[in-house]
């Protein structure tokens, strides 16, 4: 069987600092965050929901049946820079939070999808799964999980691209049946295990995968409030003014030649450019966020074709 090592970047433990800083700069994604608390919730501790229907509807409850098989499998979808990998590696820490359990990240290696030897990428997508599924058996017993264990696939399309593709190879259908596999043998298994797949192609997922997701997230670029609450946070401390901060997020947004920025191009392109321009002689200046802001180009929006 593959290592840990060969499969997944190094595990991270949640919460830790870098990643709860990471979710909290995440502004205006509100209703996604409290959604995916509750999913992931259950989907991890099942238990849980038990007790609410006890505790609220006396314990017989049909509808509890339709969430005993249903797969630990997340889908964020979006366009680059939206935020939704960003989430992904860090709503473990707000889990952990909440469940008051330590969560376990694991990020699989692009590497698992083989070099083109047939087998390879099935042998290696079963090996991460079976590591995932004796992950999450080892921190459950009859008193409920110990511990929570999130796998976030990045680049998503390119380890589970639709079957239906003409031009796809026999060795990534394979790959494909074997992801397939892995999930099924979650689903029902009632184990802390949360899988995430994280895409810019939504469309080119297979649509058997898309079924087995439990729920699939939508990232889109920021709104006007959500730029004013992103900058206001990043700029704390430099002294702009808000009719200043305004007119940025009027200069950010879309137009009828180009794209609104996104969640990226302001808290990594457009105020470190504006540190950098006065860094290391003088203060940041209004000036210096009003020109940056018609000076950058926001990132191209990613189309299917991309």
């Amino acid at each position: 069987m593959t290592s840990q090592d060969d499969l997944f970047h190094p595990v991270i433990e949640l919460p830790e600092p870098t990643r709860r800083a990471r979710y909290d700069r995440l502004v205006g994604l509100e209703d996604v965050k409290l959604r995916l608390r509750k999913e992931a919730a259950l989907l991890a501790d099942p238990r849980r929901l038990k007790a609410w229907a006890d505790a609220y509807h006396g314990g017989d409850v049909a509808a509890l049946t339709l969430f005993a098989d249903r797969a630990p499998l997340f889908v964020f979808a979006g366009d680059v820079g939206s935020g939704k990998s960003a989430l992904a590696e860090s709503f473990g820490c707000d889990l952990a939070d909440f469940l008051g359990l330590p969560v376990y990240l694991y990020r699989l290696k692009l590497a698992t999808r083989g070099s083109g030897l047939v087998g390879e990428m099935t042998s290696l997508i079963g090996d991460a799964f079976t590591h995932m599924h004796a992950m999450g058996k080892r921190v459950v017993s009859s008193q409920g999980a110990r511990a929570v264990q999130i796998l976030v696939v990045d680049e998503a399309d390119a380890l589970v691209q639709s079957r239906e593709a003409q031009q796809m190879h026999h060795e990534d259908r394979a790959g494909v049946d074997a992801f397939l596999a892995g999930i099924d043998n979650l689903a029902g298994a009632q184990l802390p295990v949360v899988v995430v797949l994280c895409t810019n192609r939504l469309g080119a997922l297979d649509p058997a995968v898309m079924r087995r997701a439990a729920a699939t997230f939508t990232f889109t670029r920021p709104d006007d409030e959500q730029r004013l609450t992103i900058l206001t946070q990043a700029l704390d401390g430099i002294g702009i003014r808000p009719e200043t901060v305004r007119k940025v997020v009027e200069f950010t947004g879309p137009a009828s030649d180009r794209p609104g920025y996104t969640f990226s191009d302001l808290t990594q392109r457009l105020v470190p450019a504006a540190v950098f321009r006065a860094f290391p002689d003088r203060p940041v200046t209004d000036e210096d966020l009003l020109a940056l802001a018609q000076e950058l180009e926001p990132t191209p929006v990613f189309t299917e074709e991309s």
